[in-house]
């Protein structure tokens, strides 16, 4: 076994929403230790500048680094959108695992009809990041990308089924998956993908309102695999069987972090868990 395979794997976000990911590996991987990293003092990402995204991202990740981790996912569909590159030249020996490129292979495999929608925040979606990603690998798809700004607000409060979220996803979604008669014969996409990582949480309100046929991509469970897949290619992968630590790292309101994180997780975050840093 590869010596660095028993040390953790460090994973960034600006806020929670990259928990959704942190769920997913350890659903995938539960023997793997993790150390998260929340940069909510400066949150959101989205509405910086690209080069305070690059540097925050760099940050962050000198940061992980410091604390001797064996591979990053950046766990931020902006700072994967932007900071990747800059992440990976900073780090040349590190495997470095954005969230878009995962989610644009799976929706590629996933489509039938070369029809593919996005839902992100409007930065995503106005970067164009996973319309770059998917025409990469599939030059003629056609690819519909629509903000969905309120699914982050539903999913910070909790407010992740019933009739609001189904209201709310309906509204977004139904000129895209039911267009109204007399706007001709659209191509409807087969193929959604959830461009951020609050959405998964609305995951079930929005599968209620799309065509029951539609491949929903979840970007948190592709990007687990794409870490199952970096890790085995670089002979790191943990192979003893003991449960997987993680720990928390927060740069603003540990009880905050906690309390919030606990509903993106899926299972609970105390205070005495989070540690609060300084970038």
């Amino acid at each position: 076994m590869n010596k660095k395979a028993s040390l953790p794997i460090g994973m960034f976000d600006s806020g929670v929403g990259g928990l959704t990911v942190l769920r997913a590996l350890r659903e995938r991987l539960p023997c793997e230790d993790v150390i998260y990293l929340g940069d909510t003092a400066r949150l959101p990402y989205g509405t910086k500048s690209p080069q305070t995204v690059t540097r925050y991202g760099v940050q962050c990740g000198a940061e992980l680094v410091r604390r001797d981790i064996k591979l990053l996912v950046v766990a931020c569909n902006t700072a994967s959108a932007v900071a990747l590159e800059a992440l990976r030249a900073a780090y040349p020996d590190l495997p470095v695992v954005g969230v878009v490129e995962p989610g644009a292979r799976a929706a590629c495999a996933a489509t039938s009809n070369n029809a593919i929608a996005v839902i992100a925040t409007e930065s995503t979606i106005a970067g164009g990041a996973y319309q770059r990603a998917i025409h990469a690998i599939a030059p003629r798809a056609r690819i519909a990308g629509h903000p969905c700004s309120l699914f982050v607000a539903l999913a910070e409060e909790g407010w992740i089924d019933g009739a609001v979220p189904e209201a709310v996803a309906s509204r977004y979604l139904d000129p895209v998956f039911h267009p109204a008669s007399g706007t001709g014969s659209p191509v409807i996409p087969d193929t959604l993908v959830l461009g951020c990582t609050h959405f998964p949480l609305l995951a079930p309100a929005i599968r209620n309102v799309v065509p029951s046929s539609t491949t929903i991509v979840d970007s948190a469970a592709t990007t687990a695999e794409a870490v199952c897949r970096e890790l085995d290619r670089h002979g790191l992968a943990r192979t003893d069987i003991e449960c997987g630590r993680t720990r928390y790292l927060t740069t603003d309101d540990a009880a905050r972090f906690a309390r919030t994180g606990t509903r993106f997780l899926g299972t609970a975050i105390s205070d005495s868990d989070v540690e609060l840093v300084d970038l």
